[in-house]
């Protein structure tokens, strides 16, 4: 299990994607991948599939002209790259149709409609469907708004720290 694919921030990623939905938690995870492996590369897989999230997370919040832009973003990136390995574990074809559809239904104002990412290497999906049912229930008003009811304490102290240790 050395593929980059089966990294457990890969994984969390697309456990919360096709999961409890928690895109705010996908871009979290993923974006802490991406510092990882590829800091500052804002042309990274990675970054195409954190903005693909973030497009989910306006969409379901209602915020469709932010949706939209960021969503193209990832789809982009990720029509530049296909033959990434992290993006290998995808079906490729039903990926690129299902972000394209996406696109349509939020450029068409309706409703927010989830999709999932469709996993074809068999024991990652598996692994994926053991996490997927090991989430806790998540609360769609929780989800639609978690960027204002989370703990941010942590940040803030890390931000304060990061501060203090320039000026000394």
């Amino acid at each position: 299990m050395h593929h980059p694919s089966f990294h457990p921030l890969f994984i969390d990623y697309i456990t919360y994607f096709n999961g409890n939905r928690d895109y705010f938690e996908c871009h979290e995870v993923l974006e802490e991948y991406w510092k990882d492996i590829a800091p500052r590369d804002k042309e990274h897989v990675l970054v195409g599939l954190v903005q693909i999230a973030t497009g989910m997370y306006h969409w379901r919040r209602g915020n469709l002209r932010g949706a939209i832009r960021i969503f193209e973003k990832g789809i982009a990136c990720i029509n530049a790259q296909q033959a990434h390995p992290l993006l290998t574990v995808f079906h490729m074809p039903q990926l690129l149709e299902r972000l394209q559809n996406t696109k349509e239904q939020m450029m068409q104002q309706q409703p927010f409609t989830p999709f999932s990412l469709p996993v074809h290497h068999v024991e990652l999906h598996a692994h994926i469907m053991q996490c997927i049912a090991n989430l806790p229930p998540a609360d769609e008003d929780f989800l639609r708004d978690k960027h204002k009811l989370r703990d941010r304490t942590e940040v803030y102290e890390a931000r304060d720290a990061k501060i203090a240790a320039r000026r000394a």
